[in-house]
């Protein structure tokens, strides 16, 4: 290689290499379960109008308080009362509520006054607090739990509280929990949320790297054995992967939960072009080529082929922009980038790296070298003398493959994307158990005509549906304007919870209504919007699925559609949870038309390399079998098809694609030589075939490493590309020699 060439490619990537370094702590984490919304779905426009209209309904942060002995307990409840007023000085806390400082209205002969739910400073007035609040179908399973040994203390945020601010506000309530030396506590909101998955994705992208560093280091010990082939390896590898999270920095790109992906994913991209380039070069020194002309041949024609399996690979990842969920179609841009760069760094830097060394010091040959060449004689051997028998035991695999396809549910729960062992998951089951779940479930009420959300007609309407909400089991918590007339009807009869319903007759309706317009503002806004031509209804649902959602959905519907009067008030389920279930269905439009997507630009690519029609779907049969295989996998073990396991298919893809291309393009390398079809796959096995092992090997165990993350996704997402790329191995070895031999002429 020219010296000069040389020198500058050193240059340029150390300096390049310096500044991704001061850039990669200006990275961005980020989670926010808006980021999951599907953009332009008809709902989410719903959604948002309804959101003008009221606050979030997720701008809230709940902290239980345990006592095994109950919560009557004076010094217990002295102490939460006092957190509970301290708790307003937390940064981004523009309420806070709990039992402690919770009061019932009460109307007395002369005025309306207030009474304490509980009356800390009374103990003989427990018994009696305690059996009315238990009655209270306001309170329980929202300040209290039925066991009456948990209260929960509602600290309501800023709405739309971004990463930084829910950072500082869990780490001032941190130090604040820690102070009060409660005997046992559990959190459950946005800003808990957004701060211990962004700690997880920082996490995962650390022990992934370290983890898939080692791994590569060892592999290459074990191909190379020689001190500068592994180091020359590892640097190209790691400066790619610099050069990559630099890029992401300069550029201002957010790291989501898919985040752990990246550098699993760049090392074995890094790692494939490296051996590729690397075998060649020494395979090329072996024959008696000098230095510059061994490295010259690797350029042209592993340079080639390995441009063209990163531009399938990206590709491959470039069809999750067809996804309407903006966090895929980052993944997919970063990705593609990442491939690229990965590309560069190796044609330009790892081949002036390499070519500065004699073969001696870079690989030590030995028995390995032909212990390589009889295995894959073997291979060579076997497709030969069993074509009949590889043919229909892969159209076996097809039919199985489709019965597990047939079996993929879309029954999304939240806590399958929970790290596992964590606080959070802890957390979140507790809620789940002791408080009617966590997902937000709202339906936004349209007043139509002159008719106004305090009307006598209207609020029996939204009653009737808050009852049948009642109906459903997995429907917690319902709250609505209504609620308020319900309270005011409780307070004239002397607090009895009997007497929580709405009132009989519209003129008893319009006296609460006076009482109502006393009440602050803020508190009716965040059920009645201020032309009181919208309302809502709250409810929290339990994580039973995102399927099980959906047909809840759909029975409200039904039965808005057929018992309430449509000319006075209209119904629309919306709400974060219900948004963010839609992304199942895009997942599998998005999945379908990006494959398609991927496959014709691959076939376009494919045409134009190889100028052949039956050269061409040879070329793509082995490629859609590790789809299958992804596909039937999923429905067997019963991995819900979401947004992140949707991701698979692209790399599966984008990366299996690749041994296909370096096996037919050395198959068309030796034909080219005048050689014979047997004598052409036999060179395209003994040569290419020894590579694409030893790329299949590294790919398999680096998307094993992520069996280790604490993240569920990461874990079936390392399970499923690892199973799959190594079937893609097998189904090019076997199934390619055999439709060469069916479908083309000498």
């Amino acid at each position: 290689m020219n010296p000069i060439f040389r020198r500058i490619s050193f240059i340029s990537f150390f300096i390049l290499a310096i500044g991704s370094a001061f850039l990669i702590p200006n990275l961005k984490f980020t989670f926010d379960f808006e980021q999951f919304f599907p953009q332009g779905d008809p709902d989410l426009e719903v959604f948002k109008e309804f959101r003008e209209k009221f606050e979030s309904d997720d701008n809230f942060l709940l902290v239980a308080i345990r006592r095994e002995e109950g919560i009557f307990d004076q010094s217990f409840l002295k102490k939460v009362a006092d957190f509970t007023i301290e708790a307003k000085t937390l940064p981004h806390v523009v309420q806070v509520q709990s039992l402690t400082n919770f009061r019932y209205p009460l109307k007395t002969p002369f005025t309306f006054t207030t009474v304490p739910a509980i009356h800390i400073d009374d103990t003989s007035l427990y018994a009696q607090d305690k059996r009315r609040l238990l009655e209270d179908e306001l309170l329980v399973g929202n300040l209290i739990s039925e066991d009456a040994k948990t209260l929960v203390v509602l600290l309501k945020n800023i709405n739309y509280i971004e990463q930084n601010d829910a950072e500082e506000f869990m780490a001032a309530l941190d130090e604040m929990v820690l102070k009060y030396d409660f005997e046992e506590y559990h959190y459950l909101g946005r800003p808990f949320f957004q701060k211990a998955l962004v700690a997880m994705q920082k996490n995962e992208l650390t022990i992934s790297f370290l983890i898939s560093g080692v791994l590569v280091t060892f592999i290459m010990f074990l191909i190379f054995r020689r001190f500068w082939g592994v180091v020359i390896s590892i640097i190209s590898i790691l400066l790619g992967m610099l050069l990559f999270l630099g890029t992401l920095s300069i550029l201002g790109r957010e790291l989501t939960a898919i985040a752990a992906l990246y550098p699993v994913l760049m090392i074995i991209v890094g790692t494939s072009d490296v051996i590729h380039i690397m075998s060649k070069y020494i395979d090329e020194l072996k024959k008696g080529k000098d230095k510059n002309t061994a490295i010259k041949i690797a350029i042209r024609e592993i340079g080639l082929a390995t441009l063209l399996t990163s531009i399938t690979t990206a590709i491959g990842f470039a069809t999750l922009l067809t996804s309407k969920i903006p966090p895929i179609r980052d993944f997919g841009i970063n990705a593609a980038m990442g491939v690229v760069i990965a590309y560069i760094t190796v044609l330009l830097f790892t081949t002036a790296l390499v070519s500065m060394f004699p073969k001696e010091k870079i690989i030590k040959l030995g028995r390995g070298e032909s212990m390589w060449t009889k295995w894959m004689e073997q291979f060579y051997i076997f497709t030969r003398n069993n074509p009949r028998r590889i043919a229909i035991s892969m159209v076996g695999v097809f039919v199985v493959c489709g019965i597990g396809i047939s079996m993929i549910t879309t029954n999304y729960r939240i806590i399958r994307n929970l790290p596992r062992g964590a606080k959070i998951t802890q957390d979140f089951l507790f809620f789940e158990k002791e408080f009617g779940g966590f997902r937000p479930y709202e339906i936004a009420v349209k007043i139509k005509g002159d008719n106004t959300t305090n009307d006598f007609d209207v609020l029996q309407e939204i009653n009737k549906v808050e009852q049948h909400l009642e109906n459903y089991p997995q429907v917690h918590n319902v709250m609505s304007v209504t609620t308020l007339y319900k309270s005011i009807n409780r307070a004239f009869y002397g607090n009895r919870n009997s007497a929580f319903e709405m009132p009989k007759t519209e003129g008893r309706l319009k006296t609460y209504q006076r009482l109502i317009n006393r009440i602050p503002p803020q508190t009716a806004a965040i059920l009645i919007s201020e032309d009181e031509k919208y309302a809502r209804i709250t409810a929290k649902v339990l994580d039973v699925g995102a399927d099980t959602v959906k047909q809840i959905i759909r029975r409200v519907d039904d039965w808005v559609l057929a018992n309430t009067d449509t000319s006075l008030v209209s119904f629309s389920q919306t709400g974060t949870g219900v948004i963010v279930d839609k992304n199942s269905e895009y997942v599998r439009d998005s999945l379908i038309w990006g494959l398609g997507l991927a496959i014709i630009i691959v076939s376009i690519l494919m045409a134009i390399l190889f100028k052949n029609l039956r050269m061409l779907v040879i070329s793509l049969v082995p490629n859609i079998l590790p789809l299958l295989i992804a596909g039937g996998l999923i429905g067997f073990l019963g991995i819900e098809l979401e947004a992140g396991v949707a991701i698979v298919f692209a790399i599966i893809f984008g990366i299996a694609v690749d041994d296909t291309i370096h096996f037919l393009s050395k198959y068309r390398l030796a034909k080219a030589k005048n050689l014979s079809m047997e004598e052409a796959l036999k060179v395209t096995f003994t040569e290419t075939g020894k590579a694409i092992c030893l790329t299949t090997l590294i790919l398999f165990f680096g998307f094993l490493i992520l069996l280790f993350s604490a993240n569920p996704p990461s874990v079936t997402i390392g399970l499923l590309i690892s199973v799959t790329l190594l079937s893609a191995l097998f189904s090019d070895l076997l199934l390619i020699p055999v439709l060469i031999r069916w479908w083309m002429k000498e």
